[in-house]
């Protein structure tokens, strides 16, 4: 089963970098991974992956238990020219009550359960057949005598009153079936008739003139086990199960729904079977209620982030299989121990190049190029707060291996992402947002590098009121930085009714919308703690 390696909503290099770096160590390693991310990547990353050949890693929505991750009764399914007896053996051996009848394409055509089996038996008339020869071979236990066709559909006549009578008031047809014993007269009348088909009980073989006046008008014949009376019940068992569908527009569910709207689903609608299909509307199977309990839960690893609220939709139904952070503990919590490696370091990428070194994994240039992206993203270029010795050492090692002089390379991935041209109000915000909970209080920090603040500045008022719907919407406090890497230093917006909050942070008494904040570049070392210890005191 392959597990997926993501980091955190709106991704940014450093999540982008870690899921593809850490995926790449896990497969080397003999894993099944493969990198995901949670959201667009933004400008700085495309140039990342683009300048050293790597392909984006595809979306992943939700980690919520699909239906296909259950274990239900799959390809159990019978095409709708299968006989009824065929159907209800292959009922009794994969045990289930009721089976999705399809057609060549394994499209639906309807739901059969034992319940209308048994009625078709109770209430039907069994004077009609639409089936093949070899269904009736089957259902009769019969011998092939001949066979001039294959399909049959037409009506069932028994040929058990007197000859006489029957010949003088049955008039036959091409179409029809006639059940008959040792009676020479009445098979003959049926022969001359030019039936479809005779079906002889008791095993009874035809004498050889008899046989031949069959040849000459092309009527099949085929010799039954059965007495008259079991013959015409059994054969009954060899038609088409499609002619017994009652239920043609049963309620047919996706794999790819969600197994909490499955089960809701049920409880409503109180139906026991449900034929399941794909995307193309093939059908896979049948899924029951009683199935739901058994499933497997989607295997992740999280990079660049711990917290339910920064991760995939769903991440609660996942499996939770290791954590590789630099960030503070968020609340994200597992049912059994894992793997979890969290450093005070400038980017995750710096932890993974020291795995890289403990399992003794050689690093392509590709990957260091992507590891050395992230790492000058998280550190500014290394003058970041945030930044370590091992942040220093892994740059000066995976520029090595990349080819790349780092602060010009550097220099030209932040400029590549920090142009704002033709980016929505939204985007701006939403391009790298958190979210973090201080006590019952919620905090949203936005955060974007650009060096052309003035372009900002002409929509001030447009932000400032994104922000206040956004505070009404989902956070108490929201705020935006507009980090300028050459002045080191960050520009502060912020929704309204959090200016005494944002007073507090940084002890600014005069503060007014774009107050550039000399020295503030790190959102996780300097931004959040100031805030957070803001909105503790203002409790």
């Amino acid at each position: 089963m392959k597990t997926f390696v993501f980091g955190h909503r709106n991704p940014d290099t450093d999540s982008v970098a870690s899921a593809i770096s850490l995926s790449y160590l896990k497969n080397k390693m003999g894993l099944n991974t493969a990198p995901r991310v949670l959201g667009h990547i933004n400008k700085e990353s495309a140039f990342a992956l683009k300048y050293f050949g790597l392909k984006e890693p595809e979306f992943l929505n939700s980690a919520k238990v699909q239906l296909r991750n259950v274990h239900y009764k799959k390809g159990v399914m019978c095409d709708e020219y299968a006989s009824i007896k065929d159907v209800i053996n292959y009922m009794g051996e994969v045990s289930v009550t009721a089976v999705p009848i399809v057609n060549e394409q394994k499209k639906v055509k309807g739901l059969l359960t034992l319940k209308e089996i048994a009625m078709m038996f109770v209430e039907q008339s069994k004077d009609h057949l639409q089936t093949n020869y070899n269904h009736i071979v089957d259902a009769l236990q019969g011998k092939e005598i001949l066979r001039f066709q294959e399909e049959f559909d037409g009506r069932l006549i028994a040929g058990s009153y007197q000859s006489q009578t029957f010949i003088e008031q049955s008039k036959l047809n091409s179409n029809e079936i006639l059940i008959v014993g040792d009676r020479y007269k009445v098979i003959k009348h049926g022969i001359m008739s030019n039936i479809a088909l005779i079906v002889i009980t008791n095993n009874f073989l035809l004498d050889e003139e008899l046989l031949e006046l069959a040849r000459e008008h092309k009527v099949s014949v085929i010799s039954s086990s059965f007495d008259t009376y079991n013959t015409c019940n059994a054969i009954a068992l060899s038609n088409y199960v499609k002619t017994i569908l009652v239920n043609l527009y049963p309620t047919v569910v996706n794999e790819l729904d969600y197994l909490t709207d499955f089960v809701a689903d049920t409880h409503k609608l109180g139906f026991t079977n449900y034929p399941i299909v794909n995307s193309k509307g093939v059908c896979l199977g049948l899924i029951r209620p009683i199935d739901t309990g058994n499933y497997d839960k989607m295997n992740v690893i999280l990079v660049d982030h711990n917290n339910f609220d920064q991760s995939v939709p769903g991440i609660e139904e996942a499996n939770i299989v290791e954590i590789i952070d630099h960030h503070n503990l968020g609340a994200i919590g597992t049912t059994r121990p894992i793997n979890f490696r969290c450093m005070p370091l400038g980017c995750t990428c710096t932890i993974l190049y020291l795995l890289y070194l403990e399992n003794d994994i050689e690093i392509p240039r590709d990957i260091a190029g992507i590891m050395l992206s992230a790492i000058l993203s998280d550190t500014l270029i290394l003058k970041s707060p945030t930044t370590t010795g091992n942040d220093k050492m892994a740059v000066l090692e995976l520029s090595r291996i990349a080819g790349v002089n780092y602060e010009e390379y550097g220099l030209e991935m932040l400029k590549a992402g920090s142009s704002i041209e033709g980016l929505t109000i939204e985007d701006i915000i939403y391009q790298d947002y958190k979210n973090y909970k201080v006590g019952s209080s919620s905090l949203g920090i936005s955060q974007i590098i650009t060096m052309d603040f003035d372009v900002i500045k002409d929509s001030m008022n447009d932000i400032v009121n994104e922000l206040n719907s956004i505070s009404r919407r989902d956070d108490s406090v929201v705020t935006l930085f507009v980090t300028d890497v050459v002045k080191n230093g960050s520009y502060v917006i912020y929704n309204e009714s959090s200016v005494e909050v944002i007073k507090d942070s940084f002890n600014i008494d005069d503060i007014e919308e774009g107050t550039f904040l000399d020295g503030f570049v790190s959102r996780k070392k300097q931004i959040l703690p100031a805030i957070m210890e803001a909105i503790e005191r203002n409790r």
